[in-house]
């Protein structure tokens, strides 16, 4: 009986090494495409973070842009009113040329609007950072 079982026992033993080794090759190949994935997966993620730094980069630049014709706006408004002040007070009878105030306090107004724009951003950043 030992000789007549015995070839039939040896294909079932090579069967099960032939489907551990396909099972094992099968593993290492799942591993390898996992890997692929993931390392196709990271590059994505990589593009898509450059991306969005190049995007917020520009958008700093604008910002900064609007932020500086903002304070060129502001002065020039507040320059304006102040003509208005001074010529309101020439007209109360003040010894004043308002053209000439209102020119000599571009500067102040300027310096003004800067250093406000400025503590803004200051308070902005200390709130972000909390």
């Amino acid at each position: 009986m030992q000789r007549r079982l015995s070839p039939a026992m040896s294909t079932v033993a090579a069967t099960s090494q032939r489907l551990a080794s396909l099972s094992e090759r099968i593993s290492r190949t799942s591993a390898l495409l996992r890997t692929r994935v993931d390392i196709a997966t990271e590059a994505q993620n990589q593009q898509l973070l450059e991306k969005l730094t190049k995007g917020q980069e520009l958008q700093l630049r604008l910002q900064s842009t609007v932020e500086g014709l903002s304070i060129a706006a502001i002065s020039y408004y507040v320059v304006s009113l102040l003509l208005y002040g001074a010529k309101a007070l020439k007209a109360y009878g003040w010894p004043i040329n308002p053209e000439l105030a209102a020119g000599a306090l571009v500067p102040v107004v300027l310096w003004a609007v800067w250093q406000t724009t400025r503590r803004v951003h200051a308070s902005l950043h200390s709130q972000n950072t909390h």
